[in-house]
């Protein structure tokens, strides 16, 4: 290895670095401001370590407003919310890539398209349709929009169509259903990719904002994302119990990740998706 091969990657390291850096620091230093009172979080010369931690702010979060009651509300949707992309994506995905149909391309493209049309443009006509239904302020509908989701279609189609289809059609020559084909030769195949779809399902449901805004009324069926609104007054932000409650916020989904990392990355270079 040459003198410029090294220079170019010690500069890309050096990038890298810099990059992680940059998205980890707000990260930390939410996590320092969680654990300060508010004369240091408002002093004019910060500091990252806490001079006087304290948890005045975590116990200010669980008192001042309900957000156990938020965090419950946001894991039910997401957790359903996961479990329907995941099984409808799948599902989607293996008739879209093993079956034959007039015009099933037109039919796949156009549902994909929906993942550039901003979800702005459906809030409107969406809650008129809730409300005729009577689901506003319900569980059923903050969570009936995110039951499915196009980009989860297509990274399932994608990945069923590196299946052999000599593989399926020696399973049916043998008996098998064809949810029996999807469910002992599809699934185990693409679990890799079901987890990280389930990951990003997850962490979109997690943090929605707009549509349980518009679609809620109680305070008893906010989710977390609402709940933080409950510290930022009309001129001011408590500052300390808002990064508190980002903090706790934030927790699911680092353990999400942590976890299922290992599937996430399979998942890309199989399905050819890794750059």
């Amino acid at each position: 290895m040459n003198f410029i091969e090294r220079f170019k990657k010690l500069v890309l390291y050096l990038l890298l670095t810099l990059g992680a850096a940059f998205i980890v620091l707000p990260f930390i230093w939410m996590l320092s401001t969680a654990f300060k009172p508010p004369q240091e979080v408002l002093s004019l010369k910060p500091h990252l370590i806490p001079a006087h931690p304290t948890l005045d702010n975590f116990i200010t979060v669980f008192t001042k407003a309900p957000f156990g009651r938020f965090i419950l509300n946001s894991t039910i949707i997401a957790v359903l919310s996961t479990i329907s992309i995941v099984l409808t994506s799948s599902l989607g995905g293996f008739v879209f890539a093993k079956y034959r149909f007039i015009g099933r391309n037109f039919l796949f493209w156009t549902l994909i398209s929906t993942i550039m049309i901003p979800p702005q443009v459906f809030v409107f006509p969406l809650y008129l349709f809730m409300r005729d239904l009577g689901l506003v302020d319900t569980y059923l509908g903050i969570l009936a929009p995110s039951l499915i989701m196009g980009f989860g279609l297509f990274l399932m189609r994608q990945t069923i169509s590196t299946i052999p289809d000599e593989l399926l059609d020696s399973a049916r020559i043998d008996g098998c259903s064809e949810f029996r084909i999807y469910w002992n030769i599809i699934v185990p195949v693409i679990k890799n990719a079901m987890g990280a779809l389930g990951i990003y399902a997850f962490i979109t449901s997690w943090g929605y904002l707009l549509w349980p805004l518009i679609i809620t009324n109680s305070e008893e069926l906010f989710t977390v994302p609402l709940g933080l609104a409950v510290f930022q007054k009309r001129f001011t932000v408590e500052y300390g119990p808002m990064m508190a409650a980002c903090t706790i916020a934030t927790l699911p989904l680092f353990l999400a990740f942590a976890i299922f990392r290992r599937r996430i990355v399979e998942s890309f270079v199989l399905s050819g998706l890794k750059g």
